[in-house]
C-alpha cells in the first residue's frame, strides 16, 4: 500500500496515475488504468512534438520503486518546477496565456487522435517565462463525432473569469480562491454587462452555455460522448473559436495604484543607485538557491537577482504592476522570473479537499532569500501588524533577509499617516533593530545616501 505521506495533496483524483515525493524528488506513477493512452502519446509523437513546443512538461522514464506497485504500469520523472502558483495569483496575461497553450494543446493533441479531458487552469505551470501543461495523464483517445469533455471546465476555468476581468473589474480573479473548480457560468453570466450579450463568443460559450447547463441540470438525458455528435473540423472550430474569443479581451493596466511607483518615488537617482548597487553586492554574495521578492512592483529589483541567474518569484499586490512585471518577462523572454499577485496580509490559503489540494504561499516556501524593499512601512502602519509578527514571518519564510527601513519622517510613510492617527510609538529604526535582532544576525546596516533609509543585510538564527 501507497503512504500517504508519499502522495501529493493535489493529485488524488485521477485513477489514471499520481504524483508522489520519494527522498524529495517528485515523481508521477502511472497506472495500468492509462497505460493505452500513455503508450499512444509517446509512440504517435505528441508527447515529443509537444515537448519541442514548450507546451507540456518533459519527463524522464525512471526505475523508482511504485508508491502503489499493485496498480503501477510506469514511474516517470517530470521536469522540476521551482515554484507552484496558482490561477488567483496570476495576473490577466498569465492567465490569458495559460488559456491559449491550453487551446493549442488541444489542437494538436485531436489531430494526434487524442483530447484533453482536462482543461485546469491548475495543470498549467509558468517555466522558464513561459505558460505550459504540467500533467502529461490529462490526454484522453478522440474519436471522431466526440464532444470535447473539457469544454465545461475551460470556460469556467479561463474564459469567464478572463471576461469578468476585462468587462467588470480586475480583482475578479479572487473567485478562484472560493471556486476551486473554476467559476460556475450562471454566476458569470449574471456578472458580465449586458453589452457581452453582442460579443458571438462571450454570447455562445458563456450565456448560452450557461443556459443550456440550467435547462439540463434536471434531465436524465444530456449531450455526452456517446449520443453527442461533432465532427473533427467542427471540434477544431469550436476550439479555434474560443482562442479567437480569448485573445480578443484586452485590459489596460494603467490608473492602479502602485503601477508607476518608480515614476512617482521620492528616491533621488544617488540613492536608487546606491541601493541597487548593495542589493546586487549582497546577492552575489549570498548565491541564494532561490529569491522571493515580497512588494516586487515591476520588478526593477527583482531583475537584480534573475539576471545574476538565480530563479526569483516577484510578489505584490497590485494587479497592475504584476501585469507590467509579466509582459516584461515575455518581451525580454526572461527565464528566471515568475511576477505573481500576492497581499501578504491575506496571503493563499490552503483550500480544496481536506485543505490539501492547493498549498498555502508559507507550504511552498521556505526561500534562501527575502527582498523586502519598501515594504515594512505598509505592513506596520498601513495594516497594524507589530514588528515582531513581520520579524517572524519573514524567519518562517527565509534564511536570508534584505529589508528596507524607511523611517516616520519619510515622505512615503507620512503619506500614509495623513488620514489616520500615528499610533506606532515604536516604529522607530532603534526598535526595529532590536526587534528583528530577537531571531537575525544583523549582518550589515548601510544608510541610503540622501534619504533618512536604511538597508539591512539580515541572516536567520
Amino acid at each position: 500500500m501507497m503512504s500517504r505521506n508519499e502522495q501529493l495533496g493535489a493529485s488524488f483524483r485521477d485513477p489514471s496515475g499520481f504524483l508522489f515525493f520519494r527522498n524529495g524528488i517528485l515523481y508521477r506513477q502511472i497506472n495500468h488504468l492509462y497505460a493505452e493512452y500513455y503508450n499512444h502519446i509517446m509512440e504517435t509523437g505528441l508527447y515529443d512534438g509537444l515537448v519541442k513546443r514548450r507546451l507540456l512538461i518533459s519527463h524522464e522514464k525512471v526505475d523508482v520503486k511504485p508508491a502503489d506497485p499493485s496498480n503501477a504500469h510506469v514511474i516517470i520523472q517530470p521536469e522540476h518546477i521551482p515554484f507552484i502558483s496558482y490561477p488567483y495569483e496570476w495576473s490577466f496575461s498569465q492567465l490569458q496565456d495559460a488559456a491559449l497553450t491550453t487551446l493549442a494543446i488541444q489542437k494538436r493533441a485531436i489531430r494526434a487522435g487524442m483530447s484533453l479531458k482536462d482543461a485546469s487552469a491548475y495543470n498549467i505551470q509558468f517555466v522558464h517565462g513561459q505558460a505550459i501543461l504540467i500533467d502529461t495523464l490529462s490526454f484522453e483517445a478522440y474519436h471522431e463525432g466526440d464532444l470535447w469533455v473539457a469544454y465545461r471546465q475551460f470556460c469556467q476555468h479561463f474564459l469567464a473569469p478572463l471576461a469578468m476581468m476585462v468587462t467588470r473589474d480586475i480583482r475578479l480573479i479572487q473567485l478562484m480562491r472560493v471556486h476551486i473548480d473554476g467559476i460556475p457560468l450562471d454566476l458569470a453570466s449574471r456578472l458580465l454587462p449586458r453589452r457581452t450579450w453582442l460579443n458571438f463568443g462571450l454570447l455562445s460559450h458563456i450565456h448560452l452555455h450557461a443556459l443550456a447547463q440550467k435547462r439540463f441540470a434536471n434531465k436524465k438525458t444530456v449531450l455526452t460522448k456517446t449520443n453527442g455528435r461533432m465532427s473533427k473540423q467542427a471540434m477544431l472550430g469550436l476550439v479555434e473559436n474560443l482562442e479567437s474569443t480569448v485573445r480578443k479581451l484586452h485590459w489596460n493596466p494603467s490608473g492602479t495604484e502602485w503601477g508607476n511607483y518608480y515614476e512617482i518615488t521620492n528616491y533621488s537617482d544617488i540613492a536608487l543607485n546606491h541601493k541597487k548597487t548593495l542589493v546586487s553586492e549582497w546577492i552575489l554574495k549570498i548565491k541564494p538557491k532561490s529569491v522571493w521578492d515580497l512588494g516586487a512592483n515591476t520588478g526593477l529589483f527583482s531583475r537584480i537577482s534573475s539576471e545574476a541567474g538565480f530563479f526569483t518569484v516577484a510578489f505584490d499586490i497590485d494587479p497592475g504592476a504584476v501585469e507590467l512585471n509579466y509582459r516584461q518577462v515575455k518581451a525580454q523572454k526572461e527565464k528566471n522570473l515568475l511576477p505573481l499577485l500576492i497581499d501578504l496580509t491575506n496571503p493563499s490559503p490552503a483550500i480544496g479537499w481536506n485543505n490539501r489540494e492547493r498549498n498555502s504561499l508559507s507550504e511552498r516556501g521556505p526561500t534562501d532569500t527575502i527582498l523586502a524593499l519598501a515594504l515594512i512601512h505598509h505592513l506596520a502602519i498601513s495594516n497594524n501588524v507589530p514588528l515582531m509578527d513581520i520579524a517572524e514571518f519573514f524567519h518562517s519564510l527565509c534564511h536570508w533577509l534584505v529589508i528596507e527601513f524607511i523611517p516616520k519622517m519619510d515622505s512615503q510613510v507620512q503619506k500614509l499617516l495623513i488620514s489616520r492617527k500615528d499610533i506606532f510609538p515604536n516604529y522607530t529604526r532603534e526598535d526595529f533593530e532590536q526587534t528583528f535582532s530577537q531571531i537575525f544576525h544583523l549582518r550589515e546596516a548601510v544608510s541610503i545616501p540622501e534619504s533618512e533609509r536604511y538597508l539591512y543585510l539580515m541572516e536567520s538564527q
